[in-house]
């Protein structure tokens, strides 16, 4: 019989009161003397550092602790654990996005799409984690990474070290990221596809759902490429800029 911490404590509830506490630890400690204009991102990639990483690692032993595990497996209750932590953080990042950047339509978008297949996945159909759980490790494995990105980009034109981290650390980080979404993901996307178009899963998760399951992962994969893209075109362009500045 599978066992958790805090198991007389709703999950949900509990993992939200975390991000809500982490985020303001960010906001009033962490960062309070940082810019007004970057200091809400940087409370977002804060809470983002204890969410995606260690998402990864708990995602991977749901899995794998299953041995029944499968497109159109019941949910175990592990399984439910590390959705329901996933759902507190969108929802704390959500609310940040809300407050702070009400007009970011992209990520609004982006976060109640996630929220959408989080919450189906978990409590609607009981069905369907093992899926949503590996493309939740293919999207949160280049987490870290895009978080140490993000802040040096924020501070690298007022911060030497900062300045360093982008510029060494930027091509590392595209050709991470341009690996696990240009190629793993869809390849898993693909399997994902092949498995619920043959109906077999048709009984547990119905085909309205599955459908919209793959058309918010279509369009993530095809928004994330898409952003890379334009980083490698623009990192090119600072590289030759500097090229040309030498000669």
């Amino acid at each position: 019989m599978e066992t958790f911490p805090f198991s007389s404590i709703p999950n949900l509830p509990l993992f939200f009161s975390m991000f809500l506490i982490l985020y303001s630890i960010a906001y009033s400690i962490v960062f309070r003397n940082w810019s007004p204009n970057i200091r809400p991102e940087a409370c977002s990639c804060f809470i983002s550092l204890f969410h995606g990483t260690p998402a990864v690692f708990l995602a991977t032993f749901a899995i794998f602790s299953d041995q029944n595990r499968g497109f159109s497996s019941p949910n175990t209750k592990t399984q439910n654990l590390v959705l329901d932590y996933s759902i507190a953080y969108f929802l704390t990042d959500l609310l940040h996005y809300l407050v702070f950047f009400p007009t970011d339509v992209l990520f609004i978008g982006h976060h109640l799409a996630t929220l959408f297949v989080f919450i189906t996945c978990r409590h609607v159909v009981f069905h369907g984690s093992y899926a949503i759980l590996t493309l939740l490790i293919l999207a949160e494995v280049t987490s870290f990474c895009q978080n140490v990105w993000t802040l040096a980009t924020a501070r690298r034109h007022d911060n030497q070290l900062a300045a360093k981290v982008y510029s060494n650390f930027s091509p590392y980080f595209y050709a991470f990221y341009s690996v696990v979404r240009g190629i793993f993901g869809p390849f898993f996307l693909y399997q994902m596809g092949m498995f619920y178009s043959s109906g077999v899963a048709d009984n547990v998760i119905p085909r309205w759902l599955w459908i919209s399951w793959m058309c918010v992962v279509i369009t993530a994969i095809g928004v994330s490429i898409l952003w890379i893209s334009n980083l490698w075109v623009e990192l090119f362009k600072e590289k030759k800029g500097k090229l040309e500045k030498e000669l």
